[in-house]
């Protein structure tokens, strides 16, 4: 099994991997991975809390990581994906890959034996949606039919993963930016076949009984060439105290991170008492150990 698209788990599975971690959480057992089991980390953009996250979660579940960057690599000499996959394959248990274009991803676990974890693309980022649902559950105490407004730029790849996540388990998604700037139409017309998804280019309108407001940064990695556009697109969506205020009384705001701060978030609601950014950021250990015991137990690692 591999975890390439927030739409590969259903509901019962992404469950399954909730209860995994609450278990990890409770330390009521020991929980260890396969003796020596070994993830490698193939990564082409940068990272910080997905490659430290996994690496912790495989050091502490009782196995091992390895950071493989790209450009260090033979592929960047020419060894094809599908070479690459096989070699790695024959080493490891599992491969999570951080790469720009999602089909070099699918590409990827096509030649491999072993399961292969979307830790980010240009178009999705699974692994931080299950961390940001399983918070959201944890503050709200539900997520079906709790509110969650995504405000800025709606067609990232994290609105993706988040809007299939929480959709498939009953939440309410506000897509809240520029209406010259829609969501991604096959994430979005997907997450609709599971639950109420719709648009609003208005801040005060799309935050109404938000139980979360969630932004992310307006210039993702590849995008940089565009960033005083899209900062300029962005500025009416930032996530401050007056666009908070629109939201329930009780709304708590989220960040996937990196932050800049005075761009889509002020310092002010990221280091308030509203602000869930950090537990949402330690989550992610929790939650890849959670997966890893996941995929470990489906018996499909090496």
């Amino acid at each position: 099994m591999n975890f390439i698209s927030s739409d590969d788990l259903s509901r019962e599975q992404i469950m399954k991997i909730f209860r995994i971690a609450d278990d990890l959480k409770s330390n009521k057992v020991e929980i260890t991975i396969k003796e020596h089991a070994v993830l490698a980390l193939l990564f082409e953009k940068p990272s910080t809390r997905t490659r430290i996250s996994f690496e912790v979660a495989m050091t502490q579940l009782g196995g091992h990581a390895i950071y493989l960057d790209k450009q260090a690599m033979q592929m960047s000499r020419g060894e094809t994906l599908s070479d690459t996959a096989k070699v790695i394959s024959s080493y490891c248990d599992f491969i999570a890959a951080r790469m720009f274009d999602q089909s070099q991803l699918v590409e990827l676990s096509e030649s491999s034996t072993i399961p292969v974890i979307n830790a980010l693309t240009d178009l999705e980022h699974p692994t931080q949606a299950l961390a940001d649902v399983y918070t959201i559950m944890q503050h709200v105490g539900r997520i079906n039919n709790a509110k969650i407004a995504f405000l800025g730029d709606i067609a990232a790849n994290t609105a993706n993963s988040l809007m299939i996540t929480a959709a498939k388990l009953g939440a309410e998604i506000a897509l809240v930016g520029p209406q010259e700037y829609p969501p991604n139409s096959t994430y979005y017309n997907r997450a609709r076949e599971y639950s109420k998804v719709y648009t609003d280019s208005s801040a005060e309108s799309g935050l109404e009984d938000a139980d979360i407001v969630y932004t992310d940064t307006y210039v993702s990695m590849g995008q940089e060439a565009q960033t005083e556009y899209r900062r300029k697109m962005f500025a009416p969506y930032q996530l401050n105290a007056k666009t908070m205020s629109y939201a329930d009384k009780t709304a708590l705001a989220m960040h996937c991170l990196p932050a800049h701060r005075g761009e889509e978030i002020t310092g002010d609601i990221l280091d308030g008492p509203k602000s869930i950014a950090w537990e949402q950021s330690a989550n992610k250990l929790l939650l890849n150990k959670a997966l890893l015991l996941y995929l470990s137990e489906t018996g499909h690692s090496r």
